[in-house]
């Protein structure tokens, strides 16, 4: 009996092992290592993609005998798609496609990978129509969007190194396009890096290490339309929903809705984005995070790190100039100021381009050399922040403006409180709430600093010739002037708005002018259409023209 027993109980567990191991096998489970894409936007308006997907199956998962390749759409011909593994041809199959959208089956046949083994699939499509549409924040430029092929959650696990290069059409030339900012899941770089490929065209390189598998990650460009046939750019119909087709009210609801979204709401969100971009001067190579704080900016350069408006930077550099004795305010309305001769020699590069735009009688030249002196902060201090994190710097300066206001408030006396005000002006100004700040801090007089008459020509210096000098620590003013705290955060914040209205003009016109050079690959917010490939976790909204799902495939 008890060998009768011991029999049954081995039997049991071999048949239990069995089982398991075969539904374990039923299971596809892998890691996608790496994933190479390359898509070339072509002269006559398609698309070619070439992938290289370096698997790794499981142990004790189902061999990987097909790789379903998603695709932006429907329009190429199997006939002309290669594919092989190792290097080792294999064929391709439409039918035995079991992934989302549009899209074919690489059939790996004895090319299967097998449980624990690896193996690269290479696979080239050579013709892919209907894949570009009007950019719609330029119309005089073609928008190219793709999202690369993605596998479902419950197949692929693990970090994929993935790199996606865009080719674009030949004759577009380095300074034309535009490349999108990637979707916000993207792992690496929002700026991809540029080159030229083999043949000289404009390349747009995408890369990270850290990338998932299973997460549709979207890249774009954008190029002037006239290197590609005008038929090439897909014009959605104006109005065209098929009820019958779409069925339920519900999903007519949707389609309705999203029409709308795309038609009315797309294009003022477009000009608002746009015109807040045109605010957006700050070089795209200092938003690059390196490590660490860079010290030693001046408050002016802080200022630009945090993209504060130009006109307040303007200001920052003439009160800059004031205090060091380089200039002084002979009018203020308009605006008009004399140099010292010679300038001193403590300027900063900026002081001295500033005073020398000021010093041109021709306002549209005295705007241009100013945009000119701007280009040239931005771009130096591009280089000054070159491995350093503006987050972390920002930080630090924001630190510092705020520890100037703390010092200022605790001070013991109104003449101790106006001398540090004087000594840490520019770095108060760092505060948005700047001039609320003033009036709350300054409830009392505020003795002026030796400098403020060269500031203001309004400033009754009669009374105030004697008076100049440093703030005595004592109890006593000696004699100095003061003016109500109120009245001197009014005259900064009025020095502002004189350089917005009186020197600069319209101050998105004149940001907008400094963008062009330091930040001149504009990020289009949308393309009008996505294209690329997917998995099975993408869900199309719905079916009606304007808003076709572009994720598609890879399952398993």
């Amino acid at each position: 009996m008890k060998l009768r027993l011991i029999s049954l109980v081995l039997l049991v567990g071999m048949i239990f092992a069995i089982t398991s191991s075969a539904a374990a096998q039923s299971d596809y489970s892998f890691s996608l290592d790496k994933e190479v894409v390359n898509a070339y936007w072509n002269a006559d308006g398609t698309l070619s993609l070439d992938y290289a997907l370096t698997f790794t199956d499981d142990l004790n998962a189902h061999p990987i005998d097909y790789v379903d390749m998603g695709m932006p759409n429907g329009n190429f011909n199997i006939n002309t798609v290669n594919a092989d593994v190792n290097g080792t041809s294999v064929s391709v199959s439409t039918s035995d496609y079991q992934g989302s959208g549009s899209g074919f089956a690489v059939v790996m046949g004895p090319q299967t990978i097998q449980p624990g083994a690896s193996g690269t699939v290479h696979v080239s499509v050579p013709q892919i129509t209907g894949v570009l549409y009007k950019d719609s924040s330029d119309a005089t430029y073609a928008s190219a969007d793709f999202a690369p092929l993605t596998f479902g959650s419950q197949y692929v696990h693990g970090s994929t190194d993935l790199t996606v290069t865009f080719h674009l059409p030949p004759g577009v030339q380095s300074g034309e396009p535009r490349f999108h900012t990637p979707s916000s899941s993207w792992p690496g770089s929002q700026t991809p890096a540029t080159g030229f490929d083999p043949q000289g065209n404009v390349t747009y390189t995408w890369q990270s290490a850290s990338a998932d598998g299973s997460t549709q990650y979207t890249f774009g460009a954008s190029f002037p339309q006239k290197y590609i046939p005008a038929g090439a750019i897909v014009v959605p119909p104006a109005f065209n929903i098929n009820f019958s087709a779409i069925g339920g009210s519900l999903q007519t609801v949707c389609c309705i809705g999203f029409f709308l979204l795309i038609f009315v709401g797309s294009p003022i969100l477009g000009a608002i984005n746009n015109n807040r971009r045109k605010l957006q001067y700050l070089s795209p190579k200092i938003s690059i995070e390196g490590h660490g704080i860079k010290r030693g900016l001046t408050a002016v350069e802080a200022a630009v790190l945090m993209q504060e408006p130009l006109d307040k930077i303007m200001t920052m550099i003439l009160f800059g100039a004031v205090k060091k004795n380089a200039t002084s305010v002979l009018a203020k309305d308009p605006l008009k100021l004399a140099n010292a001769i010679p300038l001193p020699a403590d300027l900063h590069d900026y002081e001295t381009d500033f005073l020398k735009a000021m010093d041109l009688n021709d306002p549209a030249a005295r705007r241009k050399s100013l945009q000119d002196m701007t280009v040239k902060l931005v771009n130096s201090l591009s280089d000054k922040m070159k491995g350093f994190s503006r987050k972390e710097t920002v930080d630090y300066y924001k630190s510092i403006m705020e520890r100037a206001w703390q010092q200022i408030e605790a001070a013991g006396t109104p003449e101790v409180k106006s001398q540090m005000y004087d000594e840490s002006l520019e770095w108060t100004m760092l505060d948005k709430n700047y001039d609320e700040r003033t009036r709350r801090v300054f409830t009392g007089p505020i003795f002026v600093p030796m400098w403020w008459g060269r500031y203001d020509p309004t400033f009754n210096t009669s009374s105030a010739s004697t008076s100049f000098g440093k703030a005595s620590t004592g109890g006593s003013s000696g004699g100095r002037v003061s003016l109500p705290g109120s009245a001197m955060a009014a005259s900064v914040v009025t020095g502002v708005q004189g350089f917005s209205s009186k020197v600069i003009g319209d101050l998105q016109s004149f940001t907008s002018g400094v963008t062009n050079k330091t930040n001149p690959v504009p990020v289009s917010t949308s393309s009008g259409h996505s294209s690329g490939g997917g998995g099975h976790s993408c869900a199309c909204a719905c079916a009606c023209a304007g808003c076709a799902c572009a994720c598609a495939g890879g399952g398993r």
